[in-house]
């Protein structure tokens, strides 16, 4: 059973930063696609950024140039840095596991990011 969980969250002012964390457990990092998705109040949950089981990253155009998503695959975390934090990014953010032989997706429990003065 693949689990995830997310910390790092929290309340930050307008240009402040953030770096989230997800720890994996029970699984090989070079199996799985990690994805970093958020989801605001009243909107769908939309993918943020991606790497893949060779390292390549991929990013929505709303958070290219502030967000770096990162992992290391010794530890079996996957983070996502907020900088240039604006209060749009305010939301739940998700961990999100894809197995690229199995097509297993998991997610984690979520952790809120708010951007407030």
């Amino acid at each position: 059973q693949v689990q995830l969980v997310e910390s790092g969250g929290g309340l930050v002012q307008p240009g402040g930063s953030l770096r989230l964390s997800c720890a994996a457990s029970v699984f090989t990092f070079s199996n799985y696609v990690m994805r970093w998705y958020r989801q605001a109040p009243g909107k769908e949950r939309e993918l943020v950024a991606s790497i893949t089981t060779s390292g390549a990253t991929t990013y929505a155009d709303s958070v290219k140039g502030r967000f770096t998503i990162s992992k290391d695959s010794v530890k079996n975390t996957v983070s996502l840095q907020l900088n240039s934090l604006k209060p749009e990014d305010t939301a739940v953010y998700y961990c999100n596991a894809y197995n690229v032989w199995t097509g297993g997706k998991y997610w984690g429990q979520g952790t809120q990011v708010t951007v407030s003065i």
